[in-house]
């Protein structure tokens, strides 16, 4: 993936316009199929199309489409299902037209994401989860993640993409450094005599994973701030898969993809599933989410023929110069080109709500950024208070947070010790 400032995004309202004003692009039509094989109950899917959202001048529509997958029971998973949705939209402020709706999503997403948490940790109950949630608002799709549930997409073109990140210690590095300098230790599960066992884990508590909804007994520098990326695709369209650790510890990305081509969403799925737990059996919930995205009356195009030997991942999306709005307008893109709009991984509440986004008014003064609740004058804290950094010198043009809310950054970054002020069971 390019790290931050070695890509230069399209803004998403010339995107949008551009689409509109191009009679031949159509909305598109949205295919999905599912499959699962269970082994301990745990894996959970949340599907919700045709979801409508009314605008000034008439009804937007989008489709919604998550993946949880639990582990020390099911607690988790099942609240997130039910409760994270909702969370995301009413962190997004009403009547915004399309463009500014979609480009809220990031935000709100966050928002979102960190309620769930803080709210399912008020219960008092240890289980946590994985979360892939995928927005689809006509061609854009946003996903957010923490965890090692995995989102890819195939483009028409047979490029393949991640849409997410994998928070497993073992293979991020830059998590890793981030929890050690929170509080927290990283290591492998001494068996005795100074001998390691296992994959790398998070100390106190042993979780494997550096971002997960839940588990609040392993400490809160295991984050809920999702990793999110928001592309926009050709009217060319596209295939998502979306599925848990079941399928990924098995098949890599080009293997999901190439045991599927030519089939219907529903039929991929379950092909994906019996692809992944075939070889040695099921040793794990498995779960996928087939998701095709095409013109109406269009189902995707066959792949083409198949090269000789591996096809090359896309990792980097199609750069753009730094060109006038109105230049890029006239430069309509080549078909079958996936474009990059926004991505962020950092775990810094800071970064991730900070004012400076494309909707101006997306937090309202007296609204906690986070849970939504109403503050009190006076009684609100900027997310930026304390900041060393000079670009926050006006702390009090927030966004800002209740106390509670603080409290839960403060511990997500490492600024009290762990077990201190937990949250009160119901």
């Amino acid at each position: 993936m390019l790290s931050k400032g070695e890509h230069q995004t399209v803004p998403l309202s010339v995107l949008l316009k551009r689409e509109l004003a191009n009679e031949k692009i159509e909305r598109p039509e949205i295919s999905h199929g599912q499959a699962s094989q269970s082994k301990k109950g745990e894996d959970f899917t949340f599907v919700k199309t045709e979801c409508q959202r009314v605008l000034g001048d008439g009804v937007a529509t989008y489709s919604v489409f998550g993946l949880f997958d639990g582990h020390n029971g099911s607690a988790a998973a099942i609240y997130a299902k039910e409760n994270l949705l909702q969370n995301v939209l009413s962190a997004i402020p009403p009547d915004l037209s399309r463009d500014e709706w979609v480009a809220a999503l990031p935000r709100a997403l966050v928002a979102g994401f960190v309620k769930t948490d803080k709210d399912f940790q008020e219960r008092a109950k240890t289980s946590g989860t994985t979360v892939t949630f995928v927005i689809i608002e006509g061609w854009v799709v946003t996903v957010a993640s923490v965890g090692d549930s995995r989102c890819i997409l195939e483009s028409a073109e047979g490029g393949i993409y991640y849409l997410s990140a994998d928070h497993r210690l073992d293979c991020n590095e830059e998590e890793r450094e981030r929890i050690t300098a929170c509080g927290g230790e990283v290591g492998r599960l001494n068996a005795g005599g100074g001998t390691e066992i296992g994959p790398l884990r998070c100390w106190p508590g042993g979780l494997c994973l550096s971002r997960s909804i839940g588990d609040m007994d392993v400490g809160e520098y295991i984050v809920p701030v999702p990793y999110v990326k928001q592309v926009k695709l050709s009217a060319a369209g596209g295939r998502l898969v979306i599925a848990s650790d079941g399928v990924w510890d098995a098949l890599s990305a080009e293997m999901a993809v190439e045991c599927c081509h030519g089939m219907p969403a529903d039929a991929s799925a379950s092909q994906i599933v019996k692809e992944a737990v075939q070889p040695k059996g099921i040793r794990d919930d498995t779960t996928c989410i087939v998701v095709d995205i095409h013109l109406p009356e269009k189902p995707i195009p066959p792949p083409p023929p198949k090269k000789s030997g591996k096809r090359v991942f896309k990792s980097m999306f199609r750069k753009r110069t730094s060109a006038s709005s109105s230049d890029i307008q006239k430069d309509f893109c080549e078909p079958d080109v996936v474009e990059e709009l926004f991505e962020e991984g950092s775990a810094s509440l800071s970064d991730r709500l900070d004012a400076k986004y494309p909707v101006c008014n997306m937090f309202k003064l007296f609204i906690c950024a986070v849970c939504q609740v109403e503050i009190k004058p006076g009684q609100g804290v900027s997310i930026h208070a304390g900041s060393s950094n000079t670009r926050y010198s006006r702390p009090w043009d927030g966004p800002f947070l209740c106390s509670s809310c603080q409290e839960k950054k403060d511990a997500m970054e490492g600024k009290r010790p762990f077990g201190d002020a937990r949250y009160n069971s119901e």
